[in-house]
């Protein structure tokens, strides 16, 4: 992240000579130095997994969490400045409720993405504000509620953010949305630190193949799989999901599916250290 020059990472909405816009570039750094989460979308919903780090055991269990509900058809997972996340995630309720108010009926995720995506951009334009750092999954509405808001408060936040829904009309979908304001759709994406590994997880599934009750226990596996033990000790995993098993509304893995999830990816571990100590 070297500069040709001094003074353009001072602002959001300075270009240095070689077009980049360095706070945008340090919102993404922001975001990958984060715990992991993945979102995954399968044939028949979504699941996502968050490994939420525990920096201390006085933490009480289940706080801080980093999967959010947005609407009921809508959840949300994050990675980065956990402020932020929550932050976004009530601008993405807020878009989520004055459409239904409005309209009479669930929100798009597609036109809630790019609601929130535009909230996000508009963060990286003015010099009083600093981009989101935060990565996470959720839904949008109205016209004027976004721009209201960035005007009223001058914080550019730090984050990135993966959104699912699920509907009997569309099916499953998957957004992902990151600092710079930029929304796409995925089968599978995973942000946070460790990304590019659980991203080579992702890759060798057959998602599209698979329903929501077998993919919890492959997210599971990726969180366990990109876990850094040395660095990074204690985690709580986090699962959610949405999809024709939840009757279309995003809840919480059940705590005794969850267990099972986690046993299943520990086992997978200690089998692969073994084969691997069988090969040396």
């Amino acid at each position: 992240m070297s500069s040709i020059g001094t003074g353009y990472d001072l602002s959001a909405s300075t270009f240095s000579p070689d077009g980049r816009v360095f706070q945008v570039e340090y919102a993404m750094k922001a975001v990958e130095n984060s715990s992991t989460a993945v979102g995954i979308r399968c044939k028949d919903g979504i699941v996502f997994g968050v490994e939420k780090l525990v920096l201390s055991k006085l933490y009480e269990e289940g706080s801080n969490k980093r999967i959010f509900n947005i609407d009921r058809h809508v959840g949300m997972a994050v990675a980065g400045l956990l402020a932020d996340a929550r932050s976004l995630a009530e601008v993405a309720r807020e878009e989520a409720s004055n459409f239904r108010s409005n309209y009479g009926h669930d929100i798009p995720l597609k036109h809630l993405s790019d609601r929130v995506a535009m909230y996000v951009h508009a963060y990286t334009l003015y010099s009083a504000v600093r981009p989101f750092g935060c990565r996470q999954v959720t839904e949008s509405s109205s016209v004027f509620t976004c721009f209201d808001s960035l005007f009223m408060s001058q914080i550019l936040s730090v984050c990135s953010f993966i959104l699912g829904s699920y509907d009997k009309d569309d099916g499953p979908q998957l957004y992902m949305v990151d600092p710079s304001g930029i929304s796409y759709g995925y089968w599978g994406c995973a942000i946070g630190k460790a990304k590019q590994a659980a991203k080579t997880e992702i890759e060798k599934l057959q998602m599209k193949e698979m329903t929501c009750r077998e993919l919890v226990k492959e997210v599971a596996k990726i969180i366990y799989i990109v876990h850094d033990e040395v660095k990074d000790k204690a985690f709580e995993l986090e699962l959610s999901w949405v999809g024709e098993i939840t009757n279309g509304r995003h809840e919480l893995v059940p705590k005794d599916v969850r267990e099972e999830a986690e046993k299943y990816a520990k086992d997978s571990l200690e089998e692969d250290d073994d084969s691997d100590d069988d090969n040396m």
